[in-house]
């Protein structure tokens, strides 16, 4: 810690914290961390960086610049991050596990009630009027998410690029992520001022008071980098991936619904850059058109029920799992619940498990770099290719929601209204999300109703 503070600074005491008070808080965050990836950084900061000062700003930025690096959730990421460098690998899993797990039963719960009771009038109104909000909350994601990256006709270029890549050319999304990220490193070599945004957060100078794991506080023995302890977790994570891999493969075979569903969502959480709205093309791609574990229709009613639920956007796999197993149940014809809530887990578990190896394997490493553009700017033009992708995908959710029969039938005046109306709530009066979906839910139900007494 520094040793020149200011006198407010002076005021404030250094935070301690047990591994039984960190746990407590990542579980009320699991419970609490609505919002998306946006929503639930900004939980993250105000408590563990304004309130508690675990960490100081700088630090959590650049912890978070490097999430934003991978493939898979940001925010769970974070959380993982922070949690191993206040208490090691298990304060870490602690962290990320109880991110995830409340998100997980929950949703297990409510794609039951889906395939139970989706036909009853209440359930089909509730979910008529949040699927067009859930097209104006892709909107506002790639509106956030542009307007604090593409600061110059460059990134405005790449993200062009890529939407034509996606829309036109039908390009996996992978590649457009290399490419975007070989366009980063080579603009931050011979255009440095134009892609030294660090991916939209940028170093921060503000203090809020001494922290726990402050700017120039040495980076503690556990998070420096020792290569047995890589090979090590190399290791570990080969052998969780592959006995469950190998059991369901041993127990179904190569073929078998839930061997392809780990074998999917591996290559969705190694592949897939940019959070869960960039994730989600490469998902519709495989679980609706290759695999049709469900269809169009159920896919945006999975991402209404992720949007409404606390934890990662990207939990809308359990969802997709849980449809595609209950719809062909695994252990016999009357196991359609069991089947369901199984594939839910061991998507969950596949999904997640490179998470954790990146942050735990790739933490010391990231310990010894802060503000390099060479770490930054491949960042940045990842960033800015994601802003296309995520313009497709809203491109493709107002199609099927506006048109639900196709283009050939009639356009649904109701749902562009009410898409319309939550974009302007969202965008202009920047209400919450929570509250957008609960007030087109109610008139998705009055909508209902008035057109059965019609």
């Amino acid at each position: 810690m520094s040793q020149l503070q200011t006198p407010t600074e002076q005021a404030y005491e250094v935070p301690t914290v047990s591994l039984l008070s960190a746990l407590l808080f990542w579980l009320k965050l699991g419970f609490v961390s609505f919002g998306g990836p946006a929503g639930q950084i900004s939980i993250m900061h105000q408590e563990l960086v304004e309130r508690r000062r675990w960490i100081s700003e700088r630090r959590f930025l650049h912890a978070l610049n490097y999430c934003m690096l991978l493939p898979g959730p940001e925010a769970q990421q974070l959380a993982t991050y922070i949690g191993w460098l206040l208490h090691r690998s298990w304060g870490g899993v602690i962290a990320g596990v109880l991110f995830v797990l409340p998100s997980l039963a929950i949703l297990i719960g409510l794609s039951w009630v889906y395939v139970a009771f989706g036909d009853q009038p209440l359930v089909a109104g509730i979910f008529y009027g949040i699927k067009p909000a859930v097209t104006a909350i892709v909107v506002q994601a790639a509106h956030r998410i542009g307007s604090r990256t593409l600061h110059n006709r460059w990134l405005w270029g790449i993200a062009a690029a890529a939407f034509v890549a996606i829309f036109a050319l039908e390009v996996p999304f992978p590649l457009i992520v290399l490419g975007a990220a070989a366009l980063g490193w080579l603009g931050g070599r011979l255009l440095p001022a134009q892609f030294s945004l660090g991916g939209g957060h940028a170093a921060a100078a503000r203090s809020y008071g001494p922290a726990l794991i402050d700017d120039d506080t040495p980076t503690p023995p556990h998070a420096r980098f020792r290569l047995s302890r890589l090979l090590l977790l190399l290791v570990l994570g080969a052998l969780l991936w592959s006995l469950p891999m190998g059991l369901l493969w041993a127990l179904q075979g190569w073929h078998g619904t839930l061997t392809q569903m780990g074998w999917f969502f591996t290559k969705a959480a190694l592949l897939t850059f940019g959070g869960a709205y960039a994730v989600l093309p490469y998902v519709y791609q495989g679980a609706v058109g290759h695999y049709g574990w469900l269809s169009p229709t159920q896919m945006i009613d999975g991402l209404a029920l992720g949007e409404s639920t606390p934890g990662p956007l990207i939990m809308v796999v359990a969802f997709v799992a849980f449809l595609g197993a209950y719809a062909q149940p695994q252990f016999g014809a009357d196991s359609s619940l069991l089947s369901g809530a199984v594939a839910a887990c061991l998507v969950t578990w596949f999904t997640f498990l490179p998470s954790f190896l990146f942050i735990l394997a790739g933490g010391p490493l990231v310990e010894s770099t802060h503000n390099e553009l060479r770490f930054t700017a491949p960042l940045t033009g990842i960033t800015a290719a994601v802003v296309g992708v995520i313009v497709n995908l809203a491109l493709f959710f107002a199609y099927h929601v506006l048109w639900p029969q196709g283009l050939a039938q009639a356009f649904d005046w109701p749902a562009a209204l009410l898409a319309l109306a939550a974009a302007v709530a969202l965008l202009r009066f920047r209400r919450g999300v929570m509250e957008v979906l609960l007030a087109c839910a109610v008139l998705g139900v009055l909508l209902q109703q008035a057109r059965g007494f019609y």
